[in-house]
C-alpha cells in the first residue's frame, strides 16, 4: 500500500475539524458542509491540501470559497484547488 493510500484515521480527521473552526461564521458553516459530506472519503493528498488551505487568512478563504478570488497556480496547488472546488460545492 502507497503511504499516500492509508486512510486518515479518526483522531486525525477530529483535529482537523477542530482546527477548521473559523474566525468568520460563513467559514464555519461552509466547513462544516464539508466535512459532512466528504470527511469519510478524505484521501491523504485531500487532507493535506485542506490543512494548506486552512493556513490562509480566513477573509482571503472566504473570498476563494464564493469565488469573489480565483487563485493563480502559483497560489495553490493542483490539490488545493481540487478541495477549493469540492468546498466550493458544499
Amino acid at each position: 500500500m502507497q503511504p499516500d493510500a492509508t486512510p486518515i484515521d479518526d483522531a486525525a480527521l477530529r483535529r482537523l475539524r477542530w482546527r477548521a473552526r473559523r474566525g468568520l461564521l460563513e467559514n464555519d458553516l461552509i466547513l462544516g458542509r464539508f466535512f459532512e459530506r466528504h470527511a469519510k472519503t478524505l484521501q491523504p493528498a485531500d487532507w493535506q491540501a485542506l490543512q494548506a488551505l486552512l493556513e490562509l487568512d480566513d477573509n482571503l478563504l472566504l473570498d476563494m470559497l464564493l469565488g469573489h478570488v480565483e487563485p493563480t497556480p502559483d497560489q495553490l496547488a493542483p490539490a488545493q484547488m481540487h478541495v477549493l472546488h469540492w468546498l466550493r460545492a458544499a
